[in-house]
């Protein structure tokens, strides 16, 4: 339906999560309480990764964004929510609305990717240990990142895009205390079907990719540290181990498991605490 054939929604109206004074209150401390922990825990890791070089590295240049994107989708709906408590007037304009879904979506869905590159970083730490600083370089992590909010923000333009040319007349109250799409697709008087089949895909694709990259990583993670730990086992395992006790093995698996680890701190098997990388946070 062509937008020039609708009424103009100007703005939407809250209703919000409950009419309960008493439990306005206790809904108002609780979210406050996790609001301001968030915004500290989140501006301190920050703070610290930028301010101490042996954190400059690409683990926790990865970890910075991963603060910065929980602070920026927490504080996009927190403090909106936290003032509608309490407020009469609970509208947010049209285009209000759509730039807290824009953000809410774009740095949200974001740590998705993060949780990925993270993954595939440590991945490279173990598997190619003498490769680590090229593949992970000061050069291409910052790409990785750019690669990241990329990717989430031509998807977030995209739904944000087809979302907002909807039209909306009639009641433009939000069962909500933010917007999000299911409850625009509840206002909207136009077809939804192009929506739905872009969230399916477009969503589904990046979430499944993400989720199976994961998966796939620290698979072989686990994969290698098993055969570390086998291969430990078998220089240090004695002669007549076939005959002991299973108590007697498991010891001797944590010991093989403690070589791993003593082995990985001395020779930066694992290069997650490692100060040798040029990766700055500053290119946050």
């Amino acid at each position: 339906m062509n937008r020039d054939n609708c009424s103009s929604m100007t703005e939407f109206i809250f209703l919000g999560i409950t009419d309960n004074t008493v439990n306005k209150v206790t809904l108002f401390i609780m979210v406050l309480l996790v609001y301001l922990i968030n915004l500290l825990a989140n501006l301190g890791m920050i703070t610290l990764i930028r301010m101490d070089p042996q954190l400059h590295t690409p683990m926790y240049f990865c970890l910075s964004h991963l603060s910065f994107c929980d602070l920026c989708y927490s504080t996009a709906i927190g403090p909106k929510m936290l003032v509608d408590l309490f407020a009469k007037n609970k509208s947010i304009s049209f285009h209000g609305c759509a730039l807290q879904f824009l953000v809410f979506y774009i740095f949200a869905d974001s740590e998705c990717l993060l949780l990925a590159v993270m993954a595939y970083d440590q991945y490279k730490a173990i598997s190619s240990p003498l490769l680590y600083e090229v593949s992970m370089s000061s050069r291409v992590c910052p790409l990785l990142m750019d690669g990241v909010y990329l990717v989430r923000m031509a998807d977030g333009l995209i739904h944000t895009t087809l979302a907002f040319c909807l039209c909306f007349h009639g009641s433009n109250e939000i069962n909500h205390f933010f917007c999000d799409l299911p409850t625009l697709f509840l206002l909207s008087c136009s077809d939804i079907q192009v929506n739905e089949l872009a969230l399916f895909l477009v969503f589904g694709f990046i979430e499944l990719s993400t989720i199976s990259g994961v998966l796939v990583f620290y698979f072989y993670i686990v994969f290698l540290c098993r055969g570390e730990v086998q291969s430990i086992l078998y220089l240090h395992l004695p002669p007549n181990c076939s005959g002991n006790s299973p108590g007697n093995y498991s010891l001797y698996v944590f010991q093989a498991e403690f070589i791993l680890l003593s082995r990985s701190r001395q020779n930066d098997f694992i290069v997650l605490y490692s100060s040798d990388s040029n990766v700055k946070p500053s290119d946050l």
